[in-house]
């Protein structure tokens, strides 16, 4: 029996935040729920492990975009995004919009973007990541509140595309 999308929207996101508990790295813990539970995703093995260094607002920095928006960004990107023979066909607004609506979504719920601005709403501070002592810190003292970045980021982009 086929699912519906809400159905298989929260049947991803489940697994997503499941992942993200057990496996963590936000951005494959996104992308592959979805590979795993929407017929005919555009979504790859070999995608899932690009993705591996987005995790922790880039290379554990902090800095950058939380890597359960990234992965998101690229699930939406997989399906709606420009193909390399159609660089000269424009801009594919389309996506952008779409990409732009889940990134608002996202602040508008965790009152941040990046993955510093998350540390600090989750835990009242910032850590260095690759710091042994800080990164276990911020482990101990985040509880499952990344984890609920990836359910949340699965179950939108499912909806969505």
């Amino acid at each position: 029996m086929m699912k519906n999308k809400t159905e298989i929207a929260e049947n991803a996101a489940k697994i997503a935040k499941t992942y993200e508990v057990d496996y963590g790295c936000c951005p494959q813990c996104v992308l592959a729920a979805v590979k795993e539970t929407v017929p005919n995703n555009k979504i790859t093995d070999e995608l899932i492990k690009a993705s591996h260094g987005l995790s922790g607002g880039g290379g554990l920095t902090g800095i950058g975009l939380c890597g359960s928006l990234v992965g998101g960004l690229m699930v939406l990107g997989s399906k709606r995004g420009r193909d390399r023979d159609k660089f000269n066909k424009g801009k594919f607004i389309g996506n952008f919009s779409t990409c732009n609506q889940l990134t608002q979504e996202f602040e508008k719920k965790f009152g941040g973007l990046t993955c510093q601005d998350l540390q600090q709403k989750f835990t009242g501070k910032t850590y260095d990541m690759w710091q042994a002592k800080e990164y276990k810190e911020f482990s101990d003292n985040r509880g499952d509140q990344c984890a609920e970045t990836a359910e949340f980021v699965t179950q939108w982009v499912v909806e969505h595309s």
